[in-house]
C-alpha cells in the first residue's frame, strides 16, 4: 500500500483529501504541525507528498525545494495558486506535479498515480542538483546517460548527498569506505577523493569537492553557475 501524506493547513479540505486518497486504497497520513515541515516529511519518508504552497509558518515552495534537495520523494503540489509563474516556480524547484484546486477527485487520482508509477523502483535513489544516485548499484544518473562508479567513488558520493551542505569529516569518509577510523593511510582517502574529482568532472557535473581546513569536504556548486 502506497503512503501518501497531506501537507494542507485547511482542516476541511485536508480530511476531505484523506477521504478521497484512502477510499483509493491509500495510507494516507496527515502534517498538522507547521513548524519543520521537510524534515517531518524526511523522517515519514513516504511514496509521495501531497503539498499546499499557502501554509502558516512556512512557504511550500521552501518545502518542496527542502524535500527534493534531500531525498527523491515525490511532491505533487495541489494549490489555490493558479498562476503560471507560481506553477514554474514550483517545477523549477523540484515538484513532480502541480495542480490547482478545486479539482475533480478522478483529475487529482489520476495525475497521483502517474506519478507514483513514474517513481515505481527508484526509492533508493539519491538526489543531487541534476543528478541522481543509485545507492545500491552505485550508478550515477546525468545528463540522460548513466555511468555505475567505482564502489569507492559511489560510497563517498552517497555520503555527500546523505548530508547536504554539511561539511564531511574525513572520519566519516573512513567509516563509510572502511568501517572504521582506526589504522587508515589518509593518503588511501585522497587517492578516492581524486578518482572521484576526475569522475565528475569527466561527466561535466555542475558540483565540486572542496577542501574545508581543518574540518573535512563539502559538495559545492561551481562558482558561476545559477
Amino acid at each position: 500500500m502506497k503512503h501518501i501524506v497531506v501537507v494542507e493547513d485547511e482542516e476541511m479540505m485536508r480530511e476531505e483529501l484523506q477521504g478521497i486518497l484512502e477510499k483509493a486504497g491509500y495510507l494516507v497520513s496527515e502534517i498538522t504541525e507547521f513548524t519543520g515541515v521537510a524534515e517531518q516529511l524526511l523522517k515519514i519518508s513516504p511514496d509521495l507528498v501531497l503539498l499546499d504552497l499557502n501554509l502558516p509558518n512556512s512557504s511550500g515552495f521552501f518545502i518542496c525545494q527542502e524535500v527534493k534537495r534531500k531525498s527523491a520523494i515525490p511532491v505533487f503540489v495541489l494549490t489555490s495558486r493558479d498562476q503560471l509563474c507560481d506553477e514554474l516556480a514550483a517545477l523549477d524547484l523540484g515538484a513532480d506535479e502541480y495542480l490547482t484546486k478545486p479539482c475533480k477527485k478522478e483529475r487529482l487520482l489520476a495525475r497521483i498515480l502517474n506519478v507514483l508509477k513514474r517513481f515505481e523502483g527508484r526509492s533508493n535513489l539519491l538526489e543531487g542538483g541534476g543528478f541522481l544516485l543509485d545507492r545500491q548499484t552505485y550508478t550515477l544518473y546525468i545528463h540522460n546517460r548513466s555511468v555505475v562508479l567505482p564502489q569507492n567513488q559511489g560510497k563517498i558520493l552517497e555520503v555527500f548527498l546523505t548530508e547536504p551542505d554539511a561539511v564531511v569529516s574525513k572520519e566519516d569518509l573512513f567509516t563509510a569506505l572502511w568501517g572504521t577510523t582506526e589504522f587508515i593511510d589518509e593518503n588511501a582517502l585522497q587517492v578516492n577523493l581524486t578518482r572521484l574529482k576526475k569522475t565528475m568532472a569527466k561527466l561535466g557535473m555542475d558540483w565540486q569537492i572542496v577542501s574545508v581546513r581543518g574540518i573535512g569536504y563539502r559538495l559545492d556548486k561551481k562558482s558561476g553557475e545559477v
